[in-house]
């Protein structure tokens, strides 16, 4: 079973719009979980997608990151140079929780106004840092993606040419596994177990 016993939402009533979002570490396969759902036909609004996007094009947003960090954050041309912007980012957690407090809430809504657009009775975000972000707040149900952490780390260095150190520093900067999957409703297992299509199934039944 993918369900839980947890206290942190009820199921009833249902909302008219049923939003879950799905989460997990990195390396845990979460954007293929996504994809699978989306082959199903369900809605997915992609958080660091949208994140990108509005730093990207906000002028607003232009503006903050370049009173926090300095103008080398954008090139010339305004394109936003990101090796600038993920070095401020991976100082320190107090940084990169200025830089998130700069473009979270413009995401968040995003996210509010893209469900309002929907038809369908269920949709899913896709977001690396549900629990941290304070994102849960604007679902129903959550989600987390659990993968052994030796698949995350070789995974991550396979995809990202990186050292087994990097990859570990990069797991390190989020939430434990073991908090998320605590405060989680649902946990989808995308190991080799074979539980997930079963896990995913039942999700979809709600």
């Amino acid at each position: 079973m993918c369900s839980k016993p947890t206290t942190n939402k009820s199921l009833s009533p249902r909302p008219t719009t049923l939003r879950v979002a799905i989460t997990g570490g990195i390396g845990s396969g979460k954007s293929f979980v996504c994809k699978r759902l989306e082959a199903a036909g369900y809605p997915v609004f992609y958080c660091d997608d949208v994140a990108k996007h509005i730093i990207r094009t906000s002028p607003i947003v232009h503006d903050a990151l370049v009173a926090l960090i300095g103008r080398d954050v954008y090139d010339a041309d305004g394109r936003l140079v990101k090796p600038v912007l993920a070095a401020y980012l991976c100082a320190s957690p107090q940084q990169a929780a200025k830089v998130n407090a700069i473009v979270h809430p413009r995401v968040a809504d995003t996210f509010k106004a893209w469900t309002q657009q929907q038809t369908v009775p269920t949709v899913f975000m896709e977001c690396a840092l549900l629990f941290e972000s304070g994102f849960d707040a604007l679902v129903d149900l959550t989600a987390l993606v659990v993968v052994p952490q030796a698949v995350r780390l070789q995974r991550v260095m396979a995809r990202d040419h990186v050292s087994a150190e990097k990859a570990q520093s990069w797991m390190d900067l989020q939430m434990s596994e073991a908090e998320k999957a605590a405060r989680a409703d649902f946990l989808l297992h995308n190991d080799d177990s074979g539980r997930l299509d079963t896990e995913i199934a039942e999700l979809l039944k709600l």
